[in-house]
């Protein structure tokens, strides 16, 4: 798919709203499971994760939408019994390539120059650049990968944050089970990370008003 840009330049958050957008998120303990995303709205999210940004541009990663409500029970008791699971309007597993070859290089140049209408031969150095840093000695891919998917994750969130839509970031997860149970979208080249629930907390959700608990700006922001 080709993700075409902004066709105007984006409209600034008010810095005040963002604040207070992030302070309202947390990890919701209980999902109401009366209420359900938007479709629209689901679909923002989705764009916001394949719009995330990665090393080299190279989005080692797949996500997963679980709708079945039945592999949705399988997966709760492969977390847990983590009632997010199944109480949350959307499941969304978030997996990372298990493999950095130069196929996935030479993909990723051939979209390039599809998307940019250029000659693929003109991406030849950027091409070699990518490959010398995946076939470095002690490359580890998992790790790589790992970080770019949570990277992933992070730009789930604060977009759930600001579409004023609750979610959940969770490992209390079994990588193995979710894996068996997602083959079929996951395929043979990518393995389950993380996951993340997203909906409406509940009305008793018990630490849906307590404060949220941070160090001090002054802490752990450090100016040279």
């Amino acid at each position: 798919m080709t993700i075409a840009p902004a066709a105007v330049a984006p409209k600034p958050v008010d810095p005040a709203a963002l604040i207070s957008n992030l302070r309202w998120r947390y990890a919701v303990k209980k999902f109401d499971a009366s209420k359900k995303i938007p479709e629209a709205t689901w679909h923002a999210l989705e764009q916001a994760a394949v719009l995330s940004p990665s090393s080299f541009g190279l989005q080692p990663w797949r996500f997963v939408v679980v709708k079945d409500a039945a592999v949705r029970a399988q997966l709760r008791a492969a977390s847990w019994n983590q009632s997010q699971i199944t109480d949350a309007s959307h499941l969304i597993v978030f997996a990372r390539r298990t493999t950095l070859g130069a196929e996935d290089v030479q993909r990723f140049i051939d979209s390039i120059a599809k998307v940019r209408g250029v000659p693929v031969a003109s991406l030849d150095g950027y091409k070699n650049t990518m490959l010398g840093f995946a076939q470095q000695p002690g490359f580890d891919t998992a790790l790589w990968a790992a970080k770019q998917v949570y990277i992933a994750l992070g730009v789930f969130l604060a977009a759930a944050a600001n579409l004023g839509i609750d979610a959940c970031p969770m490992e209390g997860i079994d990588p193995k089970q979710y894996d068996e149970l997602l083959r079929p979208a996951l395929g043979g080249s990518y393995t389950t990370l993380c996951v993340a629930t997203a909906g409406y907390r509940a009305a008793d959700d018990a630490i849906a008003g307590m404060a949220k608990v941070r160090y001090d700006a002054g802490e752990v922001i450090k100016y040279l």
